[in-house]
C-alpha cells in the first residue's frame, strides 16, 4: 500500500458527484473509472490524463493498482460495491447515505472491523467552511450549552425529476428524506448527539411519485435538546438553512454557495441586558472546497490509520433515524 501522498484510486459511479471527487484528485492519482456507461468512464479519464475504463464493478475493486475506492452510485448499490471494495482490501469513500438501510451498514461495519480498511461515509456539508468554523465557535463555548436547532434544506426539482432514480424507492431507498435530508440529519447530530426520540410526517403534495418530496422532522435527544428539520424538493428557490441555539448566542448558517446562495455563518452574541444582539458575519463567497477538504482528511485517515469520521458508524446512526422515521407510517400523499 503506498502512502497518503500517492493513494491511488477508482471512481465507481461518473456522474456529477463522482465528478466532483475526481476534481479533488491529483495528476495521476486517478487509476480506474468505472461507469455502466464506459463514454461518461472515458471522459474521467480524459479529464484526468491518467486511468483505464471498464464498466465491471469486480474489475475496478480488484485491480492491484488501486489504493482506494471512491463509490458514487446511486444509493441502491453504495453498500454493496462498498462491500466488494473492502473485500479487496482496499479503502473506501462511500457518499452518502451509504446504504438504504441501517442493517445494510452494520454489515459494511462487521467487515471493516476485520479488515485494515478505512472507510469513510461522504458527508461533505461537514467541510463546508460555514460550517467548520460554527463548529468552532459551538466547541469554544461561544454560544453557550446547546438549546435546539432549526434546519431547512430544499431544491426545486427539475422537469422529469419525478421519473429519475430518486424517485424510485428500490434504487433510492426513500424521498428527499434520504436524499438531502441525511445531510441536516447528520449535522444536527455532528452538534446535538445521538437522537432517541424520532417524530414527524412525509408527504409528497406535487411530484407524481411514490416517495416524499417534502419531510417534517422533530428530532429530540436524551437531554431534551431539539432539531426541528424540514426538507423538500419543492422549494422554488434552492435554500440552506441551519440555525443553531445556545444559552447565550446563536449561529446561523445559510447559503451552500452556487444556486444556494453566498455561503454565510452570522453569529449573533446575547448582550447582558438582552435586546439586539452584537453581530459578527463570515461570509465565504469562493468555490465550494467542501470536496477536497474531505479528501484531504480522507487520505489523512489512511496514512494515520485512524477511523474516519464521520464513518459507518455515524452513517448507522442517520439511516436509523430515517428508518425509525419511516416506520412511523406517517405518510399522506
Amino acid at each position: 500500500m503506498s502512502d497518503a501522498r500517492q493513494t491511488t484510486f477508482a471512481i465507481i459511479g461518473c456522474g456529477l458527484v463522482g465528478r466532483k471527487r475526481l476534481d479533488s484528485l491529483r495528476p495521476g492519482q486517478l487509476v480506474v473509472a468505472c461507469d455502466l456507461d464506459q463514454r461518461r468512464a472515458q471522459s474521467f479519464v480524459n479529464t484526468a490524463g491518467s486511468g483505464k475504463v471498464t464498466t465491471k464493478v469486480d474489475e475496478a475493486v480488484s485491480d492491484p493498482e488501486v489504493d482506494a475506492v471512491v463509490v458514487s452510485t446511486p444509493n441502491g448499490s453504495l453498500a454493496r460495491i462498498a462491500s466488494l471494495a473492502i473485500r479487496a482490501g482496499k479503502h473506501v469513500l462511500v457518499e452518502k447515505p451509504a446504504a438504504i438501510s441501517a442493517r445494510q451498514i452494520t454489515e459494511l461495519i462487521e467487515l471493516a472491523r476485520h479488515s485494515s480498511s478505512c472507510v469513510r461515509v461522504g458527508y461533505n456539508h461537514r467541510y463546508h467552511p460555514a460550517l467548520q468554523k460554527a463548529r468552532e465557535l459551538v466547541d469554544t463555548g461561544a454560544i453557550g450549552p446547546l438549546m435546539f436547532i432549526r434546519g431547512r434544506y430544499g431544491h426545486g426539482g427539475r422537469p422529469g425529476y419525478e421519473n429519475e432514480w430518486r424517485a424510485d424507492p428500490a434504487i433510492s431507498g426513500g424521498g428527499e428524506l434520504i436524499d438531502q435530508g441525511v445531510h441536516v440529519i447528520d449535522l444536527s447530530s455532528w452538534f446535538l448527539g445521538e437522537f432517541s426520540c424520532v417524530k414527524g410526517h412525509a408527504t409528497t403534495y406535487f411530484w407524481e411519485m411514490p416517495v416524499e418530496d417534502n419531510a417534517f422532522l422533530s428530532l429530540r435527544t436524551a437531554a431534551g435538546q431539539t432539531a426541528w428539520l424540514h426538507v423538500s424538493c419543492t422549494e422554488w428557490k434552492n435554500i440552506f438553512s441551519l440555525e443553531i441555539y445556545g444559552h447565550v448566542g446563536k449561529l446561523h448558517i445559510e447559503g451552500l454557495g452556487g444556486s444556494y446562495g453566498v455561503e454565510r455563518l452570522s453569529y449573533y452574541s446575547m448582550r447582558p441586558e438582552l435586546g439586539p444582539p452584537d453581530t459578527t458575519i463570515w461570509e465565504f463567497p469562493s468555490a465550494d472546497t467542501s470536496w477536497s477538504l474531505e479528501m484531504k482528511a480522507f487520505l489523512e485517515d489512511i496514512e494515520l490509520g485512524r477511523t474516519p469520521v464521520p464513518g459507518l458508524q455515524e452513517a448507522a446512526a442517520t439511516l436509523q433515524v430515517v428508518e425509525r422515521f419511516y416506520e412511523q407510517r406517517s405518510y399522506s400523499a
